[in-house]
């Protein structure tokens, strides 16, 4: 059995076994499938994994964004752009992307199996020893499997493995010193800012005959004395930044709201424990978002609200982290621009950023 460039060894085999019937057919659908599976699960695991690394802040936060289907879209599409590079950087080549495959593999079977070991000792749940022992073993042959594809296979196309994975490496802890610095400097200290006086959010029901006008008649207003404003400050957490923008919101003084987008109800609580303490000088609400979405659970209430109010001008006040180098922004929040795509059909509402500039 020789391997042509026409034809696979799987399906020269079964060509002899079984003809061209339909059992040739089977075998031919079959490893069609379990490929399909194999590529399935990267795309399933890989987004889920980045997220992880993006909570623990070591990817950057864009990919614990849900998109509309659930799934972790910044993850899925750089799996994508990954798997496209790769395969135009190898032409296609079988023979190269074998070797680039295993050594990947294996260092994740060796990873996983590793980190099942860590996690038995450090509970020692019943029976911890034996599934110690099973763990063990998993690694240490995963990773003979690994050191060999790794150096019999390394000019074959492994080295290109390799250089990935160091360079990952780098990236994911020069992001998490990034965001560790970051942190640090937003952080909120003791008399470190100054409150806000306390505002109020002015009427949130409709106005009488307000809700019959049309949009071309709410939008007349040509003279500053017809404008009835009412801020609105979407709040991800408490720190200077934050703080900042509170603070210029009730400078203007204009009625103002704070909105929190709570993923779970224990971060709803947490969230109003540290309000109470820090930033208890404007009125605040909360909306859950059981599906970790933030931008259109905020579009939709921001909506509700201009419906409910439509003599109102809405401004919605953001914070924004301004960074010295422009590859570091790519690592903070850009939801300002997507407000604004998604605001942008509704009448008398202006979105607006206050920045806070990092000194490095």
């Amino acid at each position: 059995m020789v391997p042509t460039g026409q034809e696979t060894v799987l399906s020269q085999l079964a060509h002899l076994s079984f003809g061209n019937g339909w059992f040739y057919i089977y075998v031919q659908a079959a490893t069609a499938a379990v490929l399909l599976l194999a590529a399935n699960t990267a795309f399933n695991d890989f987004p889920r994994v980045l997220s992880l690394l993006a909570r623990d802040e070591y990817a950057p936060k864009l990919f614990l964004r849900l998109g509309d289907r659930l799934a972790y879209s910044g993850g899925i599409v750089l799996l994508s752009l990954a798997a496209a590079l790769v395969y135009v950087a190898f032409e296609g080549r079988t023979n190269s992307l074998i070797p680039l495959y295993a050594v990947g593999v294996f260092l994740a079977f060796t990873l996983s199996q590793t980190g099942m070991v860590v996690h038995w000792w450090r509970l020692r749940e019943p029976h911890w020893r034996k599934s110690l022992v099973f763990n063990a073993t998993g690694a240490v042959l995963s990773g003979l499997v690994l050191l060999t594809a790794g150096v019999s296979k390394f000019t074959a196309g492994a080295w290109a493995a390799l250089v990935i994975i160091v360079l990952f490496l780098l990236v994911t802890t020069r992001v998490k010193r990034h965001y560790t610095t970051t942190r640090e400097t937003l952080r909120l200290r003791p008399h470190a800012v100054e409150l806000p006086a306390r505002s109020e959010a002015g009427p949130l029901a409709p106005a009488a005959g307000a809700a019959g006008a049309s949009p071309a008649d709410r939008e007349t207003e040509e003279i500053p004395e017809e404008i009835h404003h009412l801020s609105v400050i979407p709040i991800a957490t408490l720190d200077l930044a934050g703080m900042r923008t509170l603070a210029y919101a009730a400078s203007l003084g204009q009625p103002a709201l704070a909105v929190h987008i709570s993923t779970t109800e224990e971060e709803e609580r947490r969230f109003r424990a540290y309000w109470s303490l820090w930033g208890d000088h404007l009125p605040l609400q909360t909306v859950l978002s059981p599906y970790r979405a933030l931008v259109a659970p905020l579009v939709h209430y921001i909506e509700t609200l201009h419906r409910l109010n439509p003599d109102l001008t809405l401004t919605v006040i953001l914070p924004e982290v301004v960074t010295r180098h422009r590859r570091h922004q790519l690592l903070h929040s850009r939801m300002a621009s997507r407000l604004r795509r998604a605001l942008r059909h509704l009448p008398k509402i202006v979105v607006t950023t206050v920045p806070f500039h990092l000194p490095y």
